[in-house]
């Protein structure tokens, strides 16, 4: 049985460093020798391609080779579960996260790398005010305990102000690794839209050209934010934001459409009664071509295109339109010949523009009316409507595969509000992830009073994480109570324009066959983790010693050591988890008594064996297994692992300081082994 410690890969966070030399390796195996990369080797290989020159062109800042390093130096926490804080945690398919958003983007590498459908984020904007995510390089958990308050320390913020020196770098230091680690977990189909003010939005977009690859930028999108006009403003008022959206594969991902406008609709008719339906006239000429010559149809009309344009289409092309009966001569049949453009042969949807008004996706107005309306006005500062992120769903995320939505900055909670309301809308199943920290509210600070005596109004501690968690209790609560209300808040009380855009998000699907609408989320919070790492006392060795005689620490629970199983095995933190009962029996044969023996079972005791993934792991995590119940727990196993029958490897993990010897282990890894099940570690 191998025992796992602290330093062996299954219990640590993805090693991106290890992975990204095996791909290098596998691509070129003769630019190592000796396990060392012979970049000089590697350059031979790789031909032209690579950049010698001391000045090279791209965005640089101090700090910025240690940003890249944080993004590849695994992380020494665990998700610790919360179901007493968590909504319907047996079914649920939804993540809230409680943590430094860095060290859980590393923790969720092994079980969700290249499983996320949709990124978005609203990252702090770069407004001179107190940076709540500085990172300490040497124990990024340890700083992430003091910034909180769970352990003593006062770690005091820097305050990021303008005249630092420092101001742009501080931003991109926090930015950049957090923005390398996301790309790891996009799909192929992936996409990652960021909000950014004027501010940081040309250095943002030069970082995300940097990691995700200048090919892959799809658009910037501006946001009409507001539609009043600031009069204080010094120069300009500034009404919009900036969306920045980047693909992880141009070539692979798909962009949704959004349906055509009243107005656009209501351009076609079908005054011939055509049998095709409704059709436009459109021109015959277009800006660019080769042909400018005239062409003359069936009925002796003499067309030329207008002087410096072309002709669209070639003379067969002309010929069989018109025998289709598809050029249009007016209703006396003697105006300018166009061709007539059928409603039906036209792709469906349109093509999203860059430019999103208020009406589309929502205003900052909106948002607050949202929040007001789960009774929970004024304890935001600038959150965004769920409208603008249902708009990004509708396009990037589509309904029946059950993407994942991750928002790693997710403050008011809009992004899971939007996918409970846009799931309740079409019937989709599309899961979010969401992760905030528990940055601490101050009552002495004007911008945080309000949101500081709410969290005292529900008993509950005083962090924005408080107040994420609540928002997603009171839009769930309110969805189910009024699945409609989710249409209505999507019209927002609007009346109907002529925008280029209709609401397609009004269209609610039919209840037949309508799945079961998950209004749910677990909860888990970042600490460090469960397994003891060797850290001694140079004063006091011999304490040291007994503190590490249980390898597990001893104030976690079975449930917390299990998820960190999960997460360091790369298993999915709401995969099913069934849960078997096994009565060991007492072995009454006198010549399995001798010294070896511990103390008999008793005839009550149970040892509880979890199954997850459908066997993919079995554990039984009991503190004390003797001697005289390891062949009847072992056989328990054995009998259940047959009938779950897993497709793939079963690992089997036991905790280590269970067992009183060696003996113990070694009897119950030969039964395993002995009946298929070979993989057997402890921890």
């Amino acid at each position: 049985m191998q025992k796992l410690t602290d330093q062996d890969p299954e219990t640590q966070s993805a090693d991106l460093v290890a992975d990204n030399l095996a791909q290098l390796k596998a691509l070129f195996p003769e630019a190592f020798t000796e396990g060392k990369v012979d970049f000089e080797v590697l350059k031979q290989l790789l031909g032209g391609a690579v950049e010698d020159r001391e000045e090279k062109y791209g965005l640089n800042w101090h700090g910025k080779r240690r940003a890249r390093q944080m993004a590849l130096t695994p992380s020494t926490g665990t998700l610790r579960p919360c179901p007493e804080e968590s909504m319907d945690w047996d079914t649920t398919q939804n993540l809230m996260i409680e943590g430094d958003n860095l060290e859980v983007l590393k923790l969720l590498q092994k079980s969700y790398a290249g499983k996320v459908k949709l990124i978005y984020i609203d990252p702090p904007y770069n407004t001179g005010r107190d940076f709540v995510y500085p990172d300490n390089f040497q124990d990024n958990i340890k700083n992430y305990l003091e910034l909180t308050g769970q352990i003593e320390g006062g770690k005091k913020i820097s305050s990021n102000t303008e005249s630092s020196g420092r101001f742009h770098t501080d931003w991109l230091n926090m930015m950049y690794p957090r923005l390398k680690l996301a790309r790891n977990l996009l799909s192929n189909f992936g996409w990652i839209a960021v909000s950014v003010d004027d501010r940081e939005v040309s250095r943002l977009r030069a970082a995300l050209d940097e990691i995700f690859g200048e090919e892959n930028f799809i658009a910037n999108i501006v946001w009409q934010k507001k539609y009043t006009r600031a009069n204080d403003a010094q120069y300009f008022s500034a009404n919009h934001d900036h969306i920045l959206v980047f693909a992880k594969s141009r070539e692979s991902a798909n962009l949704g459409r959004v349906e055509r406008g009243e107005s656009q609709i209501s351009a076609y008719g079908n005054p011939d009664n055509h049998p095709k339906g409704v059709w436009k006239a459109t021109p015959l000429h277009a800006r660019s071509g080769s042909n400018t010559g005239a062409y003359t149809f069936s009925n002796g009309i003499r067309w030329n295109p207008p002087t410096g344009t072309y002709r669209r289409y070639s003379d067969q092309t002309m010929k069989d339109l018109e025998q289709d009966n598809a050029i249009w001569f007016g209703s006396d049949g003697k105006q300018v010949p166009q061709r007539k453009s059928f409603l039906e042969e036209m792709e469906e949807g349109m093509v999203p523009v860059t430019i999103w008004d208020h009406k589309f996706a929502g205003n900052n107005h909106d948002a607050s009316n949202e929040l007001k309306s789960l009774d929970m006005g004024g304890v935001f500062t600038s959150p965004k409507p769920t409208l603008l992120i249902r708009r990004e769903m509708e396009l990037f995320a589509g309904v029946n595969n059950s993407d994942v939505i991750l928002d790693f900055f997710s403050g008011s909670g809009t992004t899971g509000h939007a996918v409970m309301a846009q799931n309740s809308t079409d019937n989709g199943n599309r899961r979010f992830i969401l992760v905030q920290l528990p940055e601490p509210l101050n009552p002495e600070k004007k911008e945080q009073k309000t949101a500081a005596e709410f969290c005292d109004q529900l008993g509950k501690p005083r962090t924005i994480a408080e107040l994420t968690k609540e928002r997603l209790r009171r839009a769930a609560a309110k969805i189910k109570a009024d699945p409609q209300m989710a249409q209505r808040d999507t019209d927002n009380g609007k009346p109907q324009t002529d925008d280029l855009f209709e609401n397609p998000l009004r269209t609610s699907a039919s209840s037949a066959d309508k799945p079961t609408l998950d209004l749910g989320f677990r909860v888990f919070k970042l600490d460090s983790s469960n397994i003891h790492a060797w850290d001694p006392n140079r004063d006091n060795l011999a304490d040291t010693l007994i503190q590490h005689a249980e390898h597990l620490k001893t104030d976690r629970t079975e449930q917390d050591i299990l998820f960190e199983l999960l997460l360091k095995l790369g298993l999915d933190l709401t995969v099913p988890i069934e849960t078997k009962t096994i009565h060991p029996q007492i072995n009454t044969d006198k010549s399995q008594e001798n010294h070896l023996r511990t103390s008999a079972p008793s005839a009550d005791k149970t040892f509880t064996v979890h199954s997850i993934g459908s066997g993919v792991l079995l554990t039984c995590l009991a503190p004390q297994i003797s001697n005289d119940e390891v062949e009847s727990l072992a056989l328990g196993i054995v009998d259940w692992h047959q009938q779950l029958a897993p497709a793939g490897e079963t690992q089997v993990v036991f905790r280590d300081s269970a067992f009183a010897d060696d003996v113990g282990k070694t009897n119950l890894s030969a039964i395993l082994q002995q009946n298929g099940l070979e993989n057997v570690r402890s921890l």
